[in-house]
């Protein structure tokens, strides 16, 4: 159950003393809460995490504990880095891990899982949906992350990624425009392989557009969704069977162009 704690220090004492009085539970819980994201405060203006127990506090300092014993207790699988580029880095993000963490927490997010293992600041500069798996970017400074984000919200870069789907499809660079939420989305579709006794097809899917769940939908419409897709198509035994493979791009602090392709042994969907 969801619980969310606002709490005002009374007097001086630790963060773990004040939410720990405050919602009852133990301090081993709430400095577990508080290390992964959970705690929240206001400094300098700005509502942050709040992530050491032993921070002494002053009267009057407000604090939010968003408590969920489901979102603390998950254990996520690990990102892997693939290159470090000083401004920015290139992962790769398993299946079940979000690209940020929520007010509930982000120790099963790669945002989070690349600042602790860079140990420097990072930004977000796109996103993935948490049960696909694949290529990201994570920014290393303010000024990197703009510039990179600029490239992924316009239509200068090249996204492609493979879909293992239901069905046997033989296709070459089939467009696919159906607008998603009332928002031009475009895709291109090809075939790579196809399985005629499982009755399955393996896409290379490029998208010109990054609106929510588009090649879910997309793939969706045509009569092929995705192997595990829980919401457009049915579980399966297997994770979403959706892979961000590569990105091609002007790199607008290089001033180069860029490739990036996922290693052999990471782009691999199940049969």
């Amino acid at each position: 159950m969801r619980r969310k704690f606002d709490v005002t220090v009374k007097q001086p004492e630790t963060a773990s003393e004040a939410l720990s009085e405050a919602s009852g539970l133990p301090r081993q819980r709430i400095k577990d809460a508080m290390n992964k994201g959970a705690c929240w405060w206001t400094l300098k203006g700005k509502k942050v995490r709040l992530r050491r127990a032993t921070k002494e506090l002053q009267a009057g300092t407000q604090l939010q504990l968003y408590y969920d014993e489901n979102v603390l207790n998950r254990k996520p699988e690990a990102a892997i880095l693939i290159e470090d580029k000083s401004r920015y880095s290139v992962w790769f993000k398993p299946h079940g891990l979000l690209a940020q963490g929520s007010q509930w927490g982000d120790h099963c997010s790669l945002l989070r899982w690349a600042e602790i293992e860079l140990k420097r600041p990072c930004f977000l500069i796109h996103r993935l949906d948490g049960d696909a798996a694949g290529l990201m970017l994570i920014a290393h400074d303010s000024k990197a992350a703009g510039a990179l984000s600029q490239c992924f919200s316009g239509r200068t870069m090249t996204k492609r990624y493979l879909a293992r789907v239901a069905g046997v499809i033989n296709t070459q660079d089939q467009l696919i425009d159906t607008p998603i939420d009332g928002k031009a989305a475009i895709s291109h579709v090809s075939t790579l392989s196809t399985d005629d006794t499982a009755e399955t097809s393996l896409l290379r899917v490029i998208i010109e557009t990054g609106r929510k769940h588009q090649i879910r939908k997309h793939l969706q419409g045509i009569g092929h969704p995705i192997i595990g897709d829980r919401l457009y198509g049915k579980p399966a035994q297997v994770p979403l069977q959706l892979l961000a493979a590569g990105l091609e791009l002007d790199c607008p602090l290089s001033r180069q162009r860029l490739t990036l392709e996922l290693p052999k042994e990471l782009a691999n969907l199940a049969e």
